[in-house]
C-alpha cells in the first residue's frame, strides 16, 4: 500500500531500471524530473577484474625490472642515498653528543672512511661536511652549538675556506625550515626505497635528466652543462665516496674534470679577504675550546692540475700555515704525509674509494700523535700505504 508521505511508484517519466537505457548510458538528474539526486549513477560493466589486476602487477614488475636494469647500466646501485638537507640536520643533532665530528667541503667528505677511523680509534665521527661549502661556515656553526664539546676535525681546501661566499651554507642557517614532520617522513621513505632500488638516484630522475638535455641556455650564461653532475655515492650516516664511474668511465671522468674549471676562480683573494677568514676562524676555535672542545685541521690532497691554481690564489704560507698559527692549532697537511703521496685522484679533486681509506689511515694516525684527545687503539689494524690502493706504487 502506498505511503501517505511518499509514493512507492516512481514519478512519471522515471524508469525503474537503468536497463531501460542503452547499456553503459548513465542516468542523471535530468532523467529524474521532480527528484533531487545530483549524483549520477550508471551500471558497472562486468570485467575480468582478476586478470586486469594480474596484468597491472605484471606491468609494474616489468617496469621496475627495466628501470633497475637501466640503473645498473648507468653504474647506479641500491643503497646510494640522497645527501639531503634532512640527512645533514639529523647528523648535526647526533654530533651534540659525539666525541668526534668532521666539517669541511667535499674533499674531507669524500676522503674520510668512517669505518677506518673507528677501527683505528674506537670512535666513529659524525660527518657534517657539505660539498661546495666553506669549512669556515661549518666551523662557525659548530661553534654556535653549545652542546658540542668533542674534537672537531676541520677539513679544507684553501680557496674554498677563504672564498667570499659559503656555497650551501644557507641551508645550514635555515636548517629549521627542513625540520617539518612531512619533510622528515618524506626523507625517511625516500631512503627506505633507495636502499632497495637503484633507479631512484636523485641525479638521474627524469626532471634532472631532461633539464640537462639543453646544451646551454644562451651565450654567456652558464646552463646545466656547467653544473657538477653526479660524482658521489652516499651511504648510511652520510658516509660518502667518489662515484666509481668517475674513476672508470673516461667520458664521465673527463666531464668531471672539466666541470672544476681548474679551480680558476673569477674573484680575487685579497689580503683583506684572507685576513677576515683568519679572524673568523680564530673566534670560532676559541669559542669551542672555551667550553672544553678541541679543533684540529686536515688538508686533503689535490692533483697538480688544481693545486697550481689553488696555490696561486691562496699560497700555503698565507692560508694553511697562517691558519694553524693564528688559531694555535695542530693540523695534518697531505704534503707532509709520506703515505698520502701517489694516491689516485681520478678527477683531480677527490680520492677514489680505496685511496680514501689509505688517506684516512694516514691522517688519523698522525692526529693521534698531535693531540691527546685522539688515541690509537691497541688492536688497531696495520698501517696502510699508497700501494694498497695504487697498483703503480711499489710496496715499501
Amino acid at each position: 500500500m502506498p505511503s501517505s508521505t511518499s509514493s512507492s511508484e516512481p514519478p512519471k517519466g522515471i524508469v525503474k531500471r537503468e536497463g531501460a537505457l542503452p547499456a553503459g548510458l548513465r542516468l542523471t538528474a535530468s532523467d529524474r524530473p521532480g527528484q533531487a539526486q545530483p549524483v549520477p549513477t550508471r551500471d558497472i560493466p562486468k570485467q575480468p577484474w582478476g586478470q586486469i589486476m594480474i596484468a597491472v602487477v605484471l606491468a609494474l614488475v616489468l617496469g621496475v625490472v627495466a628501470l633497475e636494469a637501466n640503473a645498473k647500466r648507468l653504474w647506479l646501485r641500491a643503497g646510494d642515498l640522497d645527501n639531503s638537507e634532512v640527512a645533514w640536520i639529523k647528523e648535526r643533532a647526533r654530533s651534540e653528543a659525539a666525541g668526534v665530528a668532521i666539517v669541511g667541503d667535499s674533499r674531507i667528505l669524500f676522503d674520510t672512511d668512517l669505518d677506518r677511523f673507528e677501527a683505528l680509534t674506537g670512535m666513529r665521527p659524525v660527518q657534517l661536511a657539505i660539498h661546495g661549502t666553506s669549512a669556515l661556515t661549518l666551523l662557525e656553526d659548530v661553534a654556535s652549538n653549545e652542546a658540542f664539546r668533542g674534537v672537531l676535525i676541520v677539513g679544507l681546501s684553501d680557496t674554498m675556506f677563504f672564498q667570499p661566499f659559503d656555497g650551501y651554507g644557507e641551508y645550514v642557517r635555515r636548517r629549521h625550515d627542513f625540520m617539518s614532520p612531512s619533510g622528515q617522513i618524506s626523507a625517511e621513505i625516500d631512503h627506505i626505497i633507495q636502499r632497495r632500488f637503484a633507479f631512484l638516484d636523485s641525479n638521474h630522475r627524469m626532471s634532472v635528466v631532461a633539464h640537462r638535455l639543453d646544451p646551454d641556455f644562451r651565450a654567456g650564461v652558464e646552463g646545466p652543462k656547467h653544473d657538477i653532475w653526479k660524482v658521489q655515492e652516499v651511504g648510511e650516516h652520510r658516509q660518502t665516496w667518489l662515484w666509481p664511474r668517475v674513476e672508470y668511465d673516461p667520458a664521465v671522468r673527463a666531464r668531471s674534470r672539466w666541470a672544476w674549471k681548474g679551480f680558476k676562480e673569477k674573484y680575487p683573494y685579497t689580503p683583506q679577504l684572507i685576513a677576515k677568514g683568519h679572524a673568523r676562524a680564530k673566534a670560532a676555535v676559541s669559542k669551542i675550546r672555551a667550553r672544553g672542545g678541541e679543533v684540529v685541521f686536515v688538508r686533503p690532497p689535490s692533483a697538480i692540475q688544481l693545486r697550481v691554481n689553488e696555490e696561486a690564489q691562496v699560497p700555503k704560507a698565507k692560508g694553511w700555515d697562517a691558519l694553524l698559527r693564528n688559531t694555535h692549532s695542530v693540523g695534518v697537511h697531505a704534503d707532509d704525509l709520506p703515505q698520502a703521496q701517489n694516491l689516485i685522484l681520478p678527477e683531480f679533486s677527490h680520492l677514489n674509494r680505496k685511496c680514501a681509506t689509505v688517506f684516512t689511515d694516514a691522517y688519523v694516525r698522525r692526529l693521534t700523535e698531535l693531540t691527546p684527545r685522539l688515541k690509537l687503539r691497541g688492536k688497531a689494524p696495520a698501517a696502510l700505504q699508497a700501494a694498497d690502493c695504487n697498483p703503480a706504487v711499489k710496496r715499501s
